[in-house]
């Protein structure tokens, strides 16, 4: 397959059969008369592969350990007997390597001739035509003839007589999106290895031996779709053959070309070949050289992405006077005249703070720089939020406070040196399932793990791993538990001093040494709050202290709290009390829920902040903007989203911009966000599908996908990746062009002059980026293209970026301890309302479901579950799949009940993919005391047995029907 790689990396994608060796001592050794030098460690089939010197070879492959198997890459060292597999046979000073003679070219033809002797050679018709290596091999040893005709086969369903051959097994389909055939499977044991080195799931296994030998996923009767796999597509790409091969490739063909671009999905930030025929998009490949994923990837990145093409995807621009009439197809020229003429007359009437903008985390930074641009330049204030505040801004605010700058300290490599891992209010299995695989193949290697969180999640125990402490813990009581980690560890002496004094304010230490002797703290006297045994914590607190290298990755179930910026304090506290900072495999990590989350505070979405987290109060930062844009920048920080929807309903807030997010289904207290988008005179949703917000909305923007733009995103390492136009937009623009024609359609009602809204290409965004933000100084396409990625900041201090922060000191100087006194929730559990509900993700879906419910992901997770703890089950009368009513002070729902282990007593789990649930109906209003993010993960409330659809349920269902009325365009 030819290679059309943005930016051209010539001979990058070839495989090296073998993994770099990461030793700094050099070898030096002779192959076929060439002089090589490598890393000590590396196979003579890497060497060989360094030097332009190609081996033979089928079970082996770069991204996979050595194995040795096939005997293909048979080698002859001089003065050493026999012929040794160059993929497990390392270097040594001094060798002298042949690779080609007449020996080797006889042994691997007649290797070769028995692998063909049972293959089907069905090559012209067979998926993998032109993409199999069993076919490259067979030309690369100058197989010509085969002499075996064996009598038994595994490929003929039939034997000579018409007997039903025994040893043939049928193709296994019932995976959406891949195929496994076992006639064409040569049992090179690549799939089996790529599943358990990789990711880590251990789902496949080799069935018999010798001739009977058999791939197998699951065990027993299972097939793919039954079986543990989750389609993480890693044995996929190793497989050689047509034995696994993905459905497009089956219908579309083989692709031709290939765009390098980036996932539009969690935070990792994983890095894709879009490989194409024509304009059609065959299949995404895991890029090898990303630099946050390494070739790997979950199901939705690779496989997710049919949603861009779509039925239910609307491609044509509507309008509408009020959210009870149907909507009416339009030209773009007419919709931006109808939201100009909304927007400015709203202005006008109400003053220029009555409308604002909600930015997307899952839009470019490019994209995300227009819209909160036009709230400054346009609308005049600073009204701007994005969904960051309903996850992540308590990390902001922690994370300023105590370190100087508000995003992660490392890079996902540093997990390589990780000793101890604590993972609290994360579910990286299926959150950020490609990160989860790397830390899970180093708890195999040897690291610890301290999980913290209510549920037992996929990462308490798995495939050859363990967490070597669970602290299970009530909702709602996290700085309890890590102040408490914090005391064993001042008091029994575990903190790093020398670290400590060199590198932290010790004013500050000082006040907190005295705030966290306080008995109070001690496990004991919180493990009656916390639910967890008093030893237990006091075990995980000198495991961290003393068990090297450790790192810190948190998550929603840090920041979704009424004091999720108090927990982020406690953990930032707890690194520097260990000195577990600024060094490999340590650190503090927030795992970003959406793509670009941290793009979309990097620039400038929230509304106390300029780009670069520069308060809007600052003369000398507005200045910058004032002059470049041409406008007075409002001195005044403006509406955070909730104060957005409380205006709203007070009558003062009457317009709303919404790119790309959902409010109505992802934001709490479902009811209250109706009614004040519900009182809203002008509401125009940018997005690619008729959303739940869409409901309510008067002008409707289609976007356009990740697949069919250029930009960036920034992932949860402050990775910059470049996001590479595959396909045109559907609908005829990019997403930052539709901001910018509203921005200037605005400008024209209004009088004004269209300056610094004239981009012909996103490139010139980012060059403003650069040029007014510091820690993107150093940031082009060019920079971007030619170094793969960049992590801010990026400047002349750092031109090729900061993969480790804080090194040598703190960006805020001097690291500021700070007190994490425990405030308990005002959401309480009493007669109405005995359990706590707390939310989260599941793997094969993701945030709202807008996306991933419009792919074949739904074979997995079709419906939002309730998770409950059999004691609570049997107490109420409920049994596996009832459906039941769960109720809380703000509302109530019905969905399936799912009885399991996973929950504590008196704790319940659902989770927020499918509107139909509308699992944020229950949830309340409370939330955290610095940043207004919801409290999502504590709410009191009671399940029933029910007998069907909630009210609410049932009314929303017909108002969303009415609401979704499309008239076509006029003639």
């Amino acid at each position: 397959m030819k290679d059309f790689i943005l930016p051209p990396l010539p001979g990058q994608d070839r495989d090296m059969g073998t993994p770099a060796a990461r030793s700094s001592t050099m070898v030096t050794l002779e192959i076929d008369g060439f002089e090589v030098t490598v890393p000590e460690g590396s196979s003579i089939m890497r060497a060989a592969a360094e030097a332009g010197i190609g081996v033979p070879k089928l079970c082996a492959t770069d991204s996979l350990e050595a194995f040795g198997s096939c005997r293909l890459c048979l080698v002859e060292i001089e003065g050493r007997t026999g012929t040794p597999a160059s993929c497990t046979t390392p270097v040594a000073p001094g060798l002298r390597v042949r690779t080609q003679t007449e020996r080797l070219k006889r042994l691997r033809r007649g290797v070769m001739e028995l692998y063909v002797s049972d293959h089907p050679l069905d090559c012209l018709t067979c998926g993998a035509n032109g993409d199999c290596e069993l076919q490259d091999m067979a030309g690369a040893v100058g197989l010509r003839d085969v002499r075996y005709q064996p009598e038994a086969t595994h490929f003929r369903p039939r034997d000579a007589g018409g007997q039903a051959n025994p040893d043939w097994r049928p193709r296994d389909d019932s995976n959406p999106y891949f195929s496994y055939d076992p006639s064409k499977c040569i049992l090179c044991n690549r799939c089996v290895r790529a599943c358990e080195e990789v990711q880590g799931t251990f789902a496949l296994t080799v069935e018999g031996r010798g001739f009977d030998g058999r791939i197998h996923a699951g065990a027993g009767g299972d097939d793919f779709l039954g079986s543990d796999c989750v389609s993480c597509g890693a044995c996929v790409q190793a497989c050689p053959t047509a034995t696994l091969i993905e459905k497009s490739v089956l219908e579309i063909g083989t692709p031709e070309r290939a765009v390098l671009t980036t996932c539009a999905y969690c935070g990792v930030g994983c890095q894709f070949r879009a490989e194409m025929r024509g304009d059609e998009l065959v299949r995404m490949v895991p890029w090898k050289h990303g630099k946050a994923n390494r070739g790997h990837s979950c199901v939705k990145g690779r496989f997710a992405y049919g949603y861009a093409s779509h039925r239910d995807r609307i491609l044509k621009p509507m309008i509408r006077e009020s959210i009870a009439d149907p909507w009416q197809e339009v030209s773009w020229s007419e919709a931006m005249a109808f939201a100009a003429r909304r927007m400015a007359a709203i202005q006008a009437r109400h003053g220029r703070r009555s409308v604002g903008v909600i930015t997307s985390s899952r839009c470019t930074n490019e994209e995300t720089w227009l819209v909160q641009k036009l709230a400054r330049a346009v609308f005049l204030n600073n009204n701007t939020d994005t969904c960051a505040r309903v996850c992540h801004s308590p990390t902001g605010y922690g994370l300023g406070q105590t370190y100087g700058t508000s995003a992660g300290t490392q890079d996902f490599d540093s997990v390589e040196d990780c000793d101890v891992a604590l993972v609290i209010g994360a579910n990286p299995h299926s959150g950020h399932p490609v990160f989860a695989s790397r830390l899970k193949k180093r708890l195999r290697q040897g690291a610890k793990l301290i999980l913290i969180d209510p549920r037992r999640t996929e990462m308490a125990e798995g495939p050859h791993f363990r967490a070597a402490h669970h602290l299970a813990l009530t909702p709602g009581t996290n700085v309890a538990v890590i102040t408490a980690l914090a005391h064993v560890i001042v008091t029994e002496g575990l903190l790093d001093e020398e670290f400590i004094r060199a590198r932290c304010d010790m004013d500050s230490f000082a006040d907190y040494l005295d705030f966290i002797r306080d008995p109070r703290h001690a496990p004991e006297a919180v493990a009656l709050l916390t639910g967890v045994p008093a030893a237990e914590l006091r075990a995980a607190a000198r495991l961290y202290a003393t068990g090297g290298n450790g790192a810190i990755y948190y998550g929603l179930g840090v920041t979704e709290h009424s004091q999720g910026s108090t927990t982020v304090i406690a953990i930032a506290n707890l690194a520097m009390l260990t000195g577990n900072i600024g060094r490999p495999g340590t650190g503090v990590s927030p795992l970003r829920g959406q793509n670009n989350v941290q793009g979309s505070c990097d620039m400038g979405s929230f509304p106390h902040e300029l780009p670069g987290y520069r308060h809007v109060k600052g003369a000398e930062v507005r200045e910058v903007f004032e002059t470049l844009w041409g406008v007075t920048i409002d001195p005044e920080p403006g509406l955070r989203i909730p104060n957005m929807l409380d205006a709203a309903v007070e009558g003062g807030f009457r317009g709303l911009y919404c790119q790309g997010e959902d409010i109505l289904q992802s934001d709490p207290d479902t009811r209250h966000v109706s009614a004040a988008l519900a009182a809203m005179d002008c509401v125009i949703v940018h997005d690619l599908f008729l959303n739940e917000t869409a409901n309510y909305a008067h002008v409707f923007l289609p976007g356009s996908s990740f697949l069919e733009k250029d930009g960036t995103f920034t992932n949860a390492e402050r990775r910059i990746n470049r996001v590479r136009r595959v396909m045109a937009p559907r609908q005829g623009h990019a997403d930052w062009e539709i901001t910018q024609m509203l921005a200037r359609a605005i400008l024209r009602e209004t009088g004004r002059e269209e300056r610094g809204w004239t981009y012909t290409h996103p490139s010139q965004i980012m060059d403003e980026i650069a040029m007014t933000t510091p820690s993107f100084a150093g940031v082009s396409y060019e920079r971007l293209d030619r170094l793969g990625s960049v992590q801010w900041p990026c400047n002349d201090k750092a031109p090729e970026g900061t993969p480790m922060m804080h090194v040598d000191g703190f960006v805020r100087g001097k690291g500021r301890f700070i007190r994490t006194a425990y405030v308990a929730t005002d959401e309480r559990t009493g007669p109405r309302f005995p359990l706590l509900l707390t939310t989260g993700r599941i793997l094969s879906q993701y945030n709202v479901g807008a996306q991933t419910r419009r792919t074949a992901n739904v074979a997995w997770h079709a419906e939002d579950v309730l998770e409950i703890h059999p004691h609570d089950a049997e107490a109420r009368g409920i049994r596996q799949g009832d459906m039941v009513r769960l109720a809380s002070r703000a509302g109530e729902t019905s969905l399936s009940a799912e009885i399991t282990e996973k929950v504590s007593p008196g704790v319940v789990y659902t989770t927020f993919h499918h509107p139909r649930t509308q699992a944020n109906v229950i949830t309340t209003d409370y939330s955290d005391w610095a940043t207004n993010c919801p409290e999502y993960k504590v709410t009191a409330v009671e399940v029933r047995l029910s007998n069907g659809p909630s009210r609410w349920q049932e009314e929303y269902d017909m108002q969303s029907a009415r609401a979704r009325r499309i008239l076509p365009a006029a003639e």
